[in-house]
């Protein structure tokens, strides 16, 4: 493995800003089930505003492992999988949390299950849109055509 499949194809401070960007989605998802379920807005807005502090450095750290599998760079079934398994991550943080904040594992499941689904399309969006953004990206190395 090269230095450079180490370092991935992005920058670290565009992995930040897709780690805040997709926050701020998964944090309105995750309030607005939140609120849903519960029927009220503080366990909601507990559950939501600990998700943004620990989402985050999940968030960070899952960009930083994909960045160290090369399978199909800037396609739609590698955002697709990257999205389900972004949502195995984050579903089992929303129900520890929520399981915390509200004391029952019921509410806590119907939580994260009604986001899973929701938050699965959203992130596979949120991936297209960033995959039209260049900021952020290192400069590929020009391939060679001759292969002498």
């Amino acid at each position: 493995m090269t230095l450079e499949l180490l370092r991935g194809p992005e920058w670290h401070a565009r992995s930040v800003a897709k780690a805040a960007s997709w926050r701020v989605v998964g944090t309105l998802d995750t309030f607005l089930w939140s609120l849903i379920v519960t029927g009220k807005p503080f366990s909601a807005g507990a559950i939501a505003s600990l998700e943004t502090v620990t989402k985050i450095g999940l968030f960070y750290l899952h960009e930083r492992v994909w960045h160290l599998i090369p399978w199909a760079r800037d396609t739609r079934s590698r955002a697709l999988a990257k999205a389900v398994s972004w949502r195995l991550v984050g579903s089992s943080d929303t129900f520890l949390l929520s399981w915390l904040v509200t004391g029952k594992a019921h509410q806590a499941a119907v939580i994260a299950a009604a986001e899973a689904l929701t938050k699965i399309f959203l992130f596979y969006g949120h991936e297209r849109v960033w995959r039209r953004i260049s900021w952020g990206l290192r400069a590929r190395p020009p391939v060679d055509s001759d292969p002498a």
